[in-house]
């Protein structure tokens, strides 16, 4: 299936996109600079839904909430703050969860088992819940459907610009739209990140199938890239489909079902590459690729190791074609390899063969590596499996951000 053929990406388009969905953002005072920092997206209609969360064994207090809160069937809202984390805050932040739950639920006159809610920002720092509350009693009066772009500024922390997008492509000859939101940019590694998706769809589909396509989404995107190798407390992906372009049931394996699961795909892709780009201090964005691997597994493992390694990334900062570092990484991946079949490229560039670097390309690297966009492969010449990772470089500017110094 030529997937862009089949969907069409609306400019200017985001989570308040696809129809009976209203959203916006405001500050409510956690952030310092005066910026937004809590936003309510809201489905005129329940929507079904799903989501996908952090594996850290340490979960923010919303992450818990919202995974007993998915256990029922259909979904209104969903509140969000930016500027505190709500994590490692014990009973008490559970406790602030529940009440901006309920706050949520109270304004907008449907039950509590229907409000989601996530937060993002300083980990093991007491919400002020307060704050919070008393901005959620203004956002009832100002969500709407052209409320997108401030709720997609309201969840960032240190990323750059607000991540934002909507789909429109066609199920059941009636057209459908997806739209969303995203945020991210540093403790960004596999099995989620420190990551806030939000998806807004209104598709009528069954929740079993809605939650697989989702999974699968994750899993070939957000589950593919790296800043620093660090996971969140805080990690959520969520979709809601509200049902109201009222197209008939689809089928799982169905061409309905191609195309919707492509499309949700090819979302989270654009977001899981922004957030890399967006990478606190970057500069490059990294693509990995290990081919020739006996197993995906195997493959994975060797371009994480990769897109991991301090030294590398550290390389690629300063434009250096340090193939032994790349050499050292694949190593230390604990897969079996044969060190004298690997080759490895800088772009098209051969640098190395059978394990043995190439010197007269070092200067054709070197200028390759000024470049905003870098791509990397490791063939393992040992089979026909391959993946690849995005990363990007690690700078000075990642030190003094995670330092708190800028």
């Amino acid at each position: 299936m030529d997937l862009l053929k089949k969907i069409k990406i609306i400019k200017n388009g985001g989570v308040t996109t696809p129809s009976g969905f209203s959203a916006n953002g405001i500050h409510c005072g956690l952030k310092r600079n005066g910026k937004e920092d809590l936003c309510l997206i809201f489905s005129e209609t329940a929507a079904t839904s799903a989501g996908v969360f952090t594996t850290n064994k340490v979960k923010a207090a919303p992450v818990t909430i919202c995974q007993k809160q998915l256990k029922h069937n259909k979904i209104r809202a969903v509140i969000i703050n930016s500027g505190n984390a709500n994590a490692c805050t014990g009973k008490n932040g559970l406790d602030d969860a529940w009440k901006m739950v309920k706050a949520t639920a109270k304004v907008l006159n449907i039950e509590a088992k229907e409000v989601l809610v996530a937060s993002t920002g300083r980990i093991g720092i007491k919400l002020p819940v307060e704050k919070v509350i008393n901005g959620i009693n203004k956002l009832k009066d100002v969500i709407s459907k052209d409320g997108g772009h401030n709720s997609a500024l309201a969840i960032m922390t240190t990323d750059l610009y607000p991540k934002e997008m909507a789909l429109e492509f066609i199920i059941d000859k009636k057209k459908v739209r997806l739209g969303g939101i995203c945020k991210g940019a540093g403790m960004i590694h596999p099995n989620m990140a420190t990551m806030l998706c939000f998806l807004t769809c209104d598709i009528n589909i069954e929740k079993k199938l809605l939650k697989k396509i989702l999974e699968e989404a994750v899993n070939n995107s957000f589950n593919l890239i790296t800043v620093d190798g660090d996971r969140s407390t805080n990690d959520t992906a969520v979709i809601l489909a509200n049902g109201m372009a009222g197209n008939g049931s689809i089928k799982e394996g169905s061409s309905d079902h191609e195309v919707l699961s492509g499309a949700v795909s090819f979302i989270c892709r654009f977001f899981a590459k922004e957030i890399v780009r967006n990478g606190e201090g970057a500069t490059k964005l990294v693509k990995i690729n290990v081919v020739g691997s006996k197993t995906k597994v195997e493959a994975k493992k060797a371009a994480f190791a990769v897109a991991n390694s301090s030294l590398v990334k550290t390389a690629i900062f300063g434009k250096d074609p340090n193939w032994g570092r790349v050499m050292s990484a694949v190593g230390t991946s604990g897969i079996n390899i044969v060190e004298e079949k690997i080759d490895i490229y800088y772009g098209k560039n051969k640098i190395v063969a059978g394990g043995v670097g190439i010197e007269k390309v070092y200067p054709i690297v070197k200028k390759y590596l000024l470049g905003r966009e870098i791509e990397l492969t490791i063939d393992l010449n040992q089979g026909k499996e391959q993946v690849s990772v995005l990363t990007c470089d690690l700078t000075p500017e990642y030190v003094k951000i995670n330092a708190g110094k800028s």
